[in-house]
């Protein structure tokens, strides 16, 4: 990553006088040359025109998984898609918690800006525009399964423009923890589904949002045991997740669509063990949080890593183009196709954002190259953290490199006046709201 207001590719320059050169010697002049032929440019690969879209994403997953270091071998399966596939190493999640994170890669927003009823559970109404009510209308089949009480139809509306949205039978319902191990059953049900036979010939988009390794770190039997600490059962549960995408993308990759489906993995945030004394997730939106892992299996696509930062505000425009489909004013991300088929990544600055909630203060972040502006409350305080000399965030240049904390703090405000904030009025009090204000 580059650090604010690096150079590259500049040349010093010189103020030494010249020498002077003696004349060179006479030469005939060369023989008219034939005409060089045009050297065609390699072919870059294209998006098959009736590719289907597998969506998996990992509740909890956090970034340093053992593709990207991790010592321990926690998800085979994973490791070895993931050396397939293009693969994004500095990828953010749009919020530290399920409710934003998921609300703003569907809406293709930031959850700051979608209309929501501010409770931390909430709710987005159907004016919200998500990207599967494009592909629907669209007349690509919209499908998914999913796992945990706060997904079923109307809690979140997160089902909105799925034309099939079920979940996973016998889920108990507690706001406060999940109780239930749902993979295996959760696999079963997405591969019912997707044996649609309408599948073979038609188009689909379809998204599994598996939640082991979620809150508890339950065991496994014939897994592990790593040990007794938290991140040692949080590991045996992603060993556990991967056994089930793997049942799930090897049983796709023996179907008739296989050859012509796109998988995409990530996660819809990290998970904490105690870095700045915070555990699980939400809250806040340090590094560990909010950091996760992405990658695209494209057919055809050759699998490379992508060291830019990139937001999964990208995700809604990225899957309309791998349909084909132009792209949606209302969505503010980048579609990443072009990256995908092999051109160059350009740099851009990417959003994190913890919108007030009932039960959260509002969090909001810019990371410019490897310079991270962290934002408390309305704005009423910042830190800066190099992320990659301080990928743990404990030091605070914000005093210490007074020059680049104003900068980062300028280049944050001027790009805060491109945001639309959408502020909730159906619940009565925010936590941190200033006075007389709800939100």
């Amino acid at each position: 990553m580059l650090l604010l207001g690096a150079a590259a590719g500049c040349e010093r320059a010189s103020h030494a006088q010249p020498v002077p050169h003696p004349s060179p010697a006479p030469v005939s002049p060369p023989s008219p040359a034939a005409p060089a032929l045009p050297v065609a440019a390699p072919a870059r690969p294209a998006i098959p025109p009736d590719l289907n879209v597998v969506m998996i994403s990992i509740d909890s997953l956090r970034a340093d998984m053992p593709w990207a270091g991790y010592a321990r071998a926690i998800a085979p399966f994973l490791t070895a898609l993931e050396a397939r596939s293009v693969s994004y190493t500095h990828a953010y999640a749009l919020s530290s918690y399920t409710s934003q994170s998921v609300g703003g890669f569907l809406g293709g927003r930031l959850p700051g800006e979608l209309k929501r009823d501010g409770y931390f559970f909430g709710t987005y109404p159907s004016r919200v525009l998500f990207f599967p009510e494009r592909l629907r209308a669209a007349g690509i089949h919209t499908v998914a399964a999913q796992a945990h009480g706060y997904f079923r139809p109307g809690a979140a509306g997160f089902d909105q423009g799925f034309e099939t949205w079920r979940m996973v039978p016998g889920l108990h319902w507690n706001p406060t923890t999940d109780v239930d191990v749902t993979g295996d059953r959760h696999a079963d049900l997405a591969m019912r589904l997707l044996g649609d036979p309408r599948f073979a010939t038609e188009r689909f988009f379809a998204w599994f949002h598996f939640m082991d390794p979620h809150d508890e770190y339950r065991a496994h039997p014939g897994i592990g045991p790593y040990g007794r600490s938290m991140r040692d059962r949080y590991d045996a549960e992603v060993t556990y997740a991967d056994q089930q995408v793997r049942r799930l993308v090897e049983w796709i990759g023996t179907q008739p669509f296989g050859a012509r489906t796109a998988i995409i993995v990530t996660a819809d945030h990290g998970e904490g063990f105690g870095e700045h004394g915070h555990y699980r997730h939400g809250f806040e939106l340090w590094q560990n949080l909010v950091r996760v892992p992405w990658f695209f299996v494209v057919p055809g696509v050759a699998p490379r890593r992508i060291d830019e930062n990139r937001s999964h505000l990208d995700l809604a425009p990225t899957v309309l183009a791998l349909f084909g489909l132009p792209p949606e004013p209302e969505f503010t991300g980048v579609s990443l196709v072009p990256e995908l088929l092999g051109a160059a990544p350009e740099s851009r600055d990417v959003w994190v954002d913890l919108a007030r909630t009932s039960n959260n203060d509002r969090r909001r972040a810019l990371l410019h190259g490897s310079m991270k502006i962290l934002a408390f409350g309305d704005d009423t305080r910042f830190s800066l953290f190099d992320v990659a000399q301080d990928p743990g965030e404990l030091h605070d240049r914000a005093r210490t490199d007074r020059p680049t904390f104003e900068a980062m703090r300028a280049r944050y405000r001027e790009a805060q006046t491109h945001l639309r904030d959408e502020h909730p009025t159906s619940c009565r009090t925010l936590t941190g709201a200033p006075p007389g204000r709800a939100w």
